[in-house]
Parts: structure tokens; sequence; C-alpha cells
């Protein structure tokens, strides 16, 4: 398991599923499920019955630990028995899909924000702020609220487990040997651009910036900098605006002036290999890779410097979240939902956090000493699971892919701008057009694929 093992291309696929629902996304229609699915238990005062477990791709790596979790819950509460399944990250999302079809969902349920959407949206997820009005205090602000759904009021529809923040990770030696501050680094899009620029003119093609990588950076980059990207009806994306645009024309000018790596920008270039041999400034904003570098490259891990992320105008960060969702129609709801708070609850999400490169959503968790002590601050690992703990007690988390961009949706808008930046058309032509192409996806997933 690693922190982004539902990829962009499951969450795609999730979307296009989310979004074609009335035709079945390419598994049969159950009406008599659906109603199930959505039929709304209700709490007994008694913690007992069998239970499903659903969770992606955790075996082997963490069998005991899970294993172990359940095995404690069982003992707190001899009546219940949980049944854990564990399923493979290919197909999750469109299995996802026809178990709630079927009214076959597993009582608690690992779910990611997009997954979540899509199940809360169809009302087949139990309100846990309504169930439990209390829960809300035992999960870090950003988390609790990734897991609100538009329109939908104060509701929360999943318990929020681990998380993973960004970060900013670059190579304090060579940002010092262009001229910059190794203790000042960028804080902004538009700083962290600028930042890039001196790094190209004063290193004289010795080394880059950072990653073309424009499907990496999008849509992220343009929601920091208050680009809308869709309407209020989330029916029609809306990112054609001068700031987008300037976006686009700033990468087109990085790139002519050698900030990135030329090969980035049209096909994926292993940034650990590049980072790790010093040809990269700015590595992936992620505590994992740190860890990789740490592992994998011991002599740049020893001038690799951690810092809060690059935010923008709004001052919001991205973050990626795994939640437990209760279904909705479960015949044991009270098991149920303690089972999901249990899981995550402080000391079982850091107990997870310490055999895996991710944080706890769980206030209590996330004070535990592991997130917060910077030992002398010379060791970088340590260094960045401090900095993503603070970030998470606090930053708003709200900079991520929303449903609606779809792999399709992001390859469409990555073409036009990969035109831009290779200066085959004008930015504001490139951004036009990646409008109206991802306008015409949607409404194309709108209307059931036809």
């Amino acid at each position: 398991m690693t922190p982004s093992h539902l990829t962009r291309t499951g969450a795609a696929a999730l979307a296009a599923c989310a979004l074609a629902w009335t035709a079945g996304c390419g598994v049969g229609g159950d009406p008599d499920g659906m109603r199930e699915a959505t039929r709304e238990a209700t709490r007994t005062g008694r913690v007992a019955g069998p239970i499903t477990f659903r969770t992606l791709q955790l075996k082997p790596a963490f069998t005991a630990y899970v294993e172990g979790v359940i095995d404690a819950f069982e003992q707190k509460y001899p009546d219940v028995k949980v049944t854990w399944e564990d399923v493979p990250g290919d197909g999750y999302n469109e299995k996802l899909v026809a178990d709630a079809q079927a009214g076959a969902l597993p009582d608690v349920v690992n779910l990611s924000t997009d997954s979540f959407q899509l199940l809360g949206d169809r009302g087949m997820l139990a309100d846990v702020a309504r169930l439990d009005p209390a829960a809300a205090q035992d999960y870090v602000p950003g988390a609790w609220e990734q897991f609100k759904l538009p329109g939908k009021g104060d509701g929360v529809y999943a318990y929020p487990w681990y998380v993973t923040p960004e970060i900013l990770t670059y190579n304090k030696e060579l940002f010092a040997a262009t001229g910059l501050d190794a203790t000042r680094p960028p804080t902004t899009v538009e700083q962290f651009f600028d930042y890039a620029e001196q790094i190209a003119a004063r290193s004289q093609g010795r080394y880059a910036a950072f990653m073309a990588d424009p499907k990496g950076r999008l849509p992220g980059d343009w929601q920091k900098m208050g680009v809308p990207i869709l309407n209020d009806g989330r029916d029609r994306f809306t990112f054609d605006t001068d700031k987008a645009v300037a976006w686009v024309q700033r990468m087109k000018d990085l790139y002519a002036k050698g900030a990135m790596p030329r090969e980035s920008l049209l096909k994926a270039d292993d940034v650990n290999q590049l980072y790790g041999s010093g040809k990269i400034v700015f590595g992936p904003g992620s505590p994992g890779f740190v860890r990789d570098v740490k592992r994998n490259a011991p002599q740049v891990y020893a001038g690799t410097q951690v810092a809060g992320a690059v935010t923008g105008t709004l001052g919001h960060i991205g973050i990626y979240a795994q939640s437990l969702g209760v279904k909705r129609s479960t015949e044991h709801l009270d098991a149920a939902a303690e089972f999901a708070k249990w899981v995550t609850n402080g000391p079982n999400q850091v107990a997870f956090a310490r055999s895996a490169t991710i944080y706890p959503s769980n206030a209590k968790g996330l004070e535990d000493t592991y997130f917060s002590d910077r030992g002398d601050g010379t060791d970088a690992e340590t260094v960045a699971r401090a900095v993503g703990a603070e970030q998470l007690r606090t930053a708003q988390l709200d900079a991520n892919t929303l449903v609606q961009w779809t792999n399709q949706v992001g390859d469409a808008v990555v073409r036009e701008v990969q035109k831009a930046i290779l200066g085959e058309q004008d930015p504001r032509t490139a951004v036009r057009r990646a409008q109206e192409e991802a306008n015409r996806l949607l409404v194309r997933a709108n209307a059931g694929g036809r």
C-alpha cells in the first residue's frame, strides 16, 4: 500500500461510473438493490452482529496490523464478528459501483475522497455526524471537512482514516548554488515559478528546477491560484480565465529557459532518479519520496531540505485522504459505526502510521510525539513528518482533484497545454480549447456516455 494507491486512472474510472450511473457503467443495474442500499438503518443501542470490512490493497504488508485491530475490537465487543476482505487496486472502483447497484456494499468500506463522493451523492453512506455528533472533535478539521458533500449541509459521510498532506522537498545545496536562500523556500505557486526562473538562469543547464508534468500539476496549481474549475452546479468547467492563461504562459517561458527537463513534458521521467542524481532541485511533495531518497541516494538525502507545501493566493494545500464509510442500510449499524470509529481512533491510527508513510486524521493521534519531534532538524525524514503534521492540524485541505476531472478530462487539458508550452499554439487558445474539450467530455458523461 502506498499513499497514492487509488491512482488518478482509478479515480477516472470511478468518475466515469459516477457520471454514467444510469447506464450501468458496464454492469447490470438493479433498482431493487439500489433501493435497499439507500434504506436508512437505525441504532439499537446494542453493538452486536456480523459485519464486513473492506480495505484496498493492505495485504500482505499490513495483515498483522489489521487483524490485530479486529481482534481487539472483537474482544471489547464479543457479540460482533468482523469479516475482513481486502481487494486489489485494479478494478476497485468498478467493484464498488457493481456492489452498490446490487445492494451488496460492505458494512464498513475503505473510500477515498473520490469514491466517497460517488456513494455519498447517491445516499448510500450513513451521515456519521448525525449518528455521532461528538465525533467531529476527534479528527483534525481539514480531514473531517473532506467528507462533507456539496448541498448537504453539515452532514459528514465517512470517518476520516489515514491522510497524506503535501510538503515541499528540495536540494538545498543546488538551491543555494543559484543564489537563493535555502532557509527561505517558495510558499506560493507564483513564487515557486520565480525561483525556478532564477535556478534556470544560474544553473546554466547543469540541472533543472522541477518536472514539467502538467498532468500532475493540474488542477491543483489552478485551484491554489483561485482559478474556478467548475461552476456552482458542478456541471460545467469554468477554468478559462486570465489566471489559467497566465499559468500556461509561465510554464511555456520556464520550459524554454530550461527550468524543466525537456523530456518531462511529454513522458514520465523517473523523478526519483533525476533528483537522486542531482539533476533537479525540487522533488515531489510527498513524505514517502523523502524516505525513498534516504534509502536510494544517501548523498543527496544529506542535502535535502523539507518545508511546508507551496500554496497559493488562497493558502490551500492538497491532501490525499482515505476514510471508512458506513453503509446506510447496514443491518448492524451500531457495530459498523463503532468499528469504523475503532479503526480510526488515535492509538490505532498512530500504530498504522508508524509502519507506513502516512499520517493520522485523528487529532489526538496527530499529537503523538512521533509526529511533532523534529529531532535536531538535520534529518529530512523526521522533519518531513513534523512539517506534514503541522500542516494537517490547521490547513485548509481542499486543493484536490475533483471527481469531474476524470483521466480523460486531464488528458484533454494536458494535450492543449503541452502544445502551448511547445509553442504550437498560444496559451489563451490552449486554455479555451482545453475547456471546450473538457466540457464536451463532461456533457457526454452526464448523458451516459452516448
